[in-house]
């Protein structure tokens, strides 16, 4: 199906900006330093458990010669390798050992990270979400830009130009919700809601914008969700775009839910918006690699697996990979279960 254009263009007109910050499409309740002294620091709070997760290597020789049809590998939480057509493209790439602004303090990594930026193909496109620091990380960012110079291309939601110009980025393409960058190859990006909310600091909260990401490579659609809780306006990117091939989709960082729940989906709702988006295969990402909340590690692909059955979809619509995993994903097959390929544990 062609993409409704015209829907595209009104939802543009749609406002969320306002005093200098960004807002949500949808009223939600935004919780303050009182609310999470109240998580930290309740009484019989427990580090999360659960067993620690299998690392595939990925080997070289695939990343730099992949098959014909799209190819995707999971180096770690929001962190994908999505490949097709000559194209490599990274969505969140953070490689280092935390998720904080400090070497010593701040979620750390339960499960490394699959490659290091020297281990990477040549790429060409890095998706960035938003800016907490479990999605844009300055160290990898600055080795991305270190091998790759300005061929490199990130692709930025609204009010991050300046930050990726203090460190002398300037291919960059930074877009608003609704609106899209038309690539010389043909490839279409375009910038899409979410529900979330962004800051590095005390003082720059909102400032920039959040948003999700979808890609139109020659018909075939990948949407790469960023971080999210579950709102309408993934009914709304359905409603324009769908069938979406490939998703990649969050499942963790979603406990305590009065917490959580406004910026974070759960499992069960992860898969509505499978169904909101109309996506013919979802993988998902968001858990199993840095401790930021208070479900069990493994908790996850559990309650995924149990969503999907409640909810009378195949498991092999909505894949769980390892960190680690090579996929390919047939563009031809609305239902598939695409094999594993060329990973070593």
């Amino acid at each position: 199906m062609d993409i409704d254009r015209k829907r595209l263009a009104e939802q543009a007109a749609r406002p969320h900006y306002a005093k200098g910050r960004f807002r949500n499409l949808e009223r939600t309740v935004t919780h303050g330093l009182g609310d999470f002294l109240r998580w930290q620091l309740a009484p019989g709070r427990r580090f999360p458990r659960g067993k620690r997760f299998a690392l595939l290597h990925p080997e070289a020789r695939t990343l730099a010669q992949p098959p014909a049809e799209p190819q995707l590998t999971w180096l770690g939480h929001a962190a994908f390798l999505f490949q097709y057509r000559g194209l490599n493209i990274l969505t969140d790439p953070v490689l280092s050992e935390r998720a904080s602004p400090f070497k010593r303090v701040g979620p750390k990594r339960y499960t490394p990270a699959a490659l290091t930026v020297a281990e990477l193909p040549e790429i060409h496109q890095v998706l960035i979400s938003h800016n907490h620091y479990d999605h844009l990380d300055e160290t990898t960012v600055r080795q991305l830009h270190r091998r790759f110079g300005d061929d490199l291309c990130f692709c930025i939601p609204k009010g991050l130009r300046a930050w990726f110009e203090k460190r002398k980025i300037r291919n960059l393409v930074e877009l608003d919700w609704w609106h899209s960058e038309k690539f010389a190859d043909g490839r279409e990006t375009f910038c899409l809601p979410t529900q979330h909310f962004s800051g590095r600091s005390p003082t720059d909260g909102n400032r920039s914008l959040w948003c999700s990401w979808l890609l139109d490579i020659d018909g075939f659609r990948f949407y790469f969700a960023g971080d999210t809780g579950y709102g309408t306006v993934f009914t709304e990117i359905g409603e324009i775009f769908a069938p979406i091939d490939l998703a990649l989709l969050p499942i963790g960082a979603y406990d305590p839910r009065w917490f959580m729940s406004p910026v974070h989906v759960d499992p069960e709702e992860a898969v509505h918006i499978h169904r909101d988006i109309g996506a013919r295969q979802s993988v998902a990402m968001h858990w199993g690699t840095f401790v930021l909340t208070d479900e069990p590690m493994d908790e996850p692909p559990r309650r995924l697996r149990q969503a999907l059955a409640d909810q009378g979809i195949d498991e092999g619509a909505f894949r769980v990979m390892q960190h680690g995993e090579i996929r390919p994903f047939p563009r031809t097959a609305e239902k598939h279960e695409p094999a594993t390929v060329a990973s070593r544990a």
